[in-house]
């Protein structure tokens, strides 16, 4: 299947991200499910390609509506892009039998589970990753850290960190909010589940 998402993540990657140890992180993705893997089991991006969508999505939002001079082409690509490298190798294909109401017969459908190998949590696994490869600035780490706002686990157990990265950290607060104008906005119905 040809994956246009991949594509242009690959450009985009290529163009931007000249640090060392960038196509090493870049081969290691094309080894994984990255560009095939949904974005999640059943919201934004529930489907084959998913998250390469997505990845490329938001990365897209960050450029267009964030970008001010004097910063960096090359963080807004590797944030943009890779904030959710943690749902590589993250979700699984199982099957549920689901009733066909014009025929009254069940039939195996396919439907996509999380079976997280490493458990590490969602924005700091994503910097773990990266930084197998890539050494990353503590502005871009604290961006893909916090990219998920009031959403992370952290936060919704009563760690007040996030605050201070958004007030210490403005690429923070950017990529959460090309994360949330992403999938809520330019993602709805993109979920082959709702459909």
């Amino acid at each position: 299947m040809e994956n246009p998402y991949k594509e242009e993540f690959v450009r985009i990657f290529q163009q931007h991200v000249a640090r060392e140890g960038g196509e090493k992180l870049l081969s290691w993705l094309s080894g994984t499910d990255f560009f095939t893997a949904p974005a999640s089991t059943k919201f934004h991006c529930a489907c084959e390609c998913g998250l390469a969508q997505h990845s490329v999505n938001v990365y897209k939002v960050l450029r267009e509506k964030y970008f001010e001079e004097g910063d960096s082409e090359e963080s807004f690509a590797l944030c943009g892009l890779l904030h959710d490298v943690c749902k590589a190798q993250f979700y699984k294909i199982s099957t549920r039998n689901v009733k066909n109401d014009e025929t009254g017969q069940w039939e195996k459908k396919p439907f996509y589970t999380v079976e997280d190998a490493f458990p590490y949590g969602h924005g700091e696994k994503s910097v773990y990753l990266i930084e197998r490869f890539v050494r990353l600035k503590p502005a871009e780490a604290m961006a893909v850290r916090w990219h998920m706002g009031g959403f992370d686990d952290s936060v919704k157990g009563g760690s007040y960190a996030l605050s201070t990265a958004f007030d210490r950290y403005p690429l923070a607060v950017k990529l959460h909010l090309s994360d949330l104008e992403a999938t809520y906005l330019h993602e709805h119905g993109t979920s082959e589940v709702r459909r």
